[in-house]
């Protein structure tokens, strides 16, 4: 007789209530990997940052242009190996006003340079190269927006002065790394260059660059800074993974919340199992004495308890996960992908978020049982003996 076998009796006693706890302990375990997957997904931009590239921003805030000439300054800084550089465009289809999308002004040659995850077909490039009105979109904006190559769409921005734009779809990529999501929209800096007012004309948004060593970045983005440190628009260059951290600062007080509530969440399984771990110890008060008078110690009484609560936590979150996976990778997240891109480029449950639900079920079901271990193991066979509530 091993304990494991002694725990899964336990629990077999009372099925009615150990379904109750497991189903209740399972829905409390679905809920909180749902919320930890959309902190991973909307972090993973900054988890997969690549580490050879540098971005560089006005050093006021990203809202402030900085002149185009700074790109090929930034191209003789040493360290370098390529710079490109991109303006923020606001596109908004008005087919579909409320789906939000990146939309951005590229240098088309140098942009592919820098961003060589992007994968696109050799004939759609070169119409793209071609074509000052195309545009090249991700595979997961495609789907969403229900578009193929040699389609024409039409986006409206409040940066031009015509206040809508018509682009034709060039080529359709797929990016080989999550560095780059596949819900971004691409076209021309030159065309939006020569589609604003002139007085603002000839600024970029932010430059990238390529480094040939990882490991000196920062030493290079800081002779990037250097250079232009008496220079009229003073820059601000870090690591891709600080830029994007840049990017989803306004988001952080909702990401904070969903901190908080995932914290609550295993409240509530703790005080679940709890609850059905103390009631199961009451009831076999009896059972502990007769135990204690054949000879066994305190310590076996608190490693039955203990080990019928984890067992009790661990399936609890096997069933949990058994419903999590399916309804997040293959369900919600699919529809997620192809439908809210722009913020969600990949939802999809991470191996540290299976590993965090699991291991919580299991230190809380140990946690819950403590209490109800420790009064149990303090009993006298006598005193347990008597106990008849």
């Amino acid at each position: 007789m091993t304990l494991f076998t002694i725990a899964r009796r336990n629990l077999g006693r009372n099925k009615f209530r150990a379904t109750l706890t497991v189903l209740g302990v399972s829905v409390a375990i679905v809920a909180f990997v749902l919320l930890r997957t959309v902190v991973s997904s909307w972090n993973v931009g900054v988890d997969a940052a690549a580490t050879d590239r540098i971005g560089t921003r006005n050093n006021v805030s990203f809202i402030v242009p900085l002149p185009r000439r700074y790109v090929d300054m930034i191209r003789g800084v040493a360290g370098v190996q390529s710079a490109t550089w991109a303006n923020w465009f606001g596109g908004r289809d008005p087919r579909h006003p409320d789906d939000f999308f990146a939309t951005l002004a590229v240098d088309p040659e140098s942009y592919l340079r820098v961003y060589d995850e992007i994968q696109v077909p050799a004939d759609q490039r070169a119409a793209w190269m071609e074509n000052r009105r195309g545009a090249l979109i991700g595979q997961s904006l495609a789907r969403s927006l229900n578009l193929h190559v040699g389609d024409r769409i039409t986006l409206e921005s409040p940066f031009t002065t015509e206040r809508s734009s018509t682009f034709e779809v060039s080529g359709i990529y797929t990016s080989s790394r999550r560095s780059f999501d596949q819900s971004t929209f691409l076209f021309h800096w030159d065309y939006l260059n020569e589609a604003i007012p002139p007085g603002r004309r000839d600024q970029v948004g932010w430059v990238i660059s390529r480094v040939g060593n990882a490991r000196e970045a920062a030493t290079i983005a800081q002779r990037i800074d250097a250079r232009f440190e008496h220079e009229d628009a003073a820059t601000l260059s870090m690591s891709e993974r600080a830029m994007n951290m840049s990017f989803m600062a306004m988001f952080s007080s909702v990401l904070d919340v969903m901190d908080i509530v995932s914290v609550l969440i295993l409240l509530i399984l703790l005080l679940i199992l709890g609850n059905t771990v103390a009631m199961g110890v009451r009831e076999r008060t009896n059972e502990y004495g007769v135990l204690r008078a054949l000879g066994f110690m305190p310590g076996h009484i608190v490693l039955f308890i203990v080990g019928e609560s984890i067992l009790l936590g661990g399936l609890a979150g096997l069933v949990g996960l058994g419903f999590a996976y399916p309804f997040i990778n293959f369900g919600m997240g699919r529809f997620i992908e192809e439908n809210m891109g722009g913020m969600f480029p990949y939802f999809q449950i991470a191996p540290e978020t299976i590993a965090m639900a699991m291991g919580f079920a299991l230190i809380l079901g140990a946690i819950a049982a403590a209490i109800p271990a420790f009064r149990a193991s303090r009993l006298t066979t006598v005193e347990a003996l008597r106990r008849t509530d």
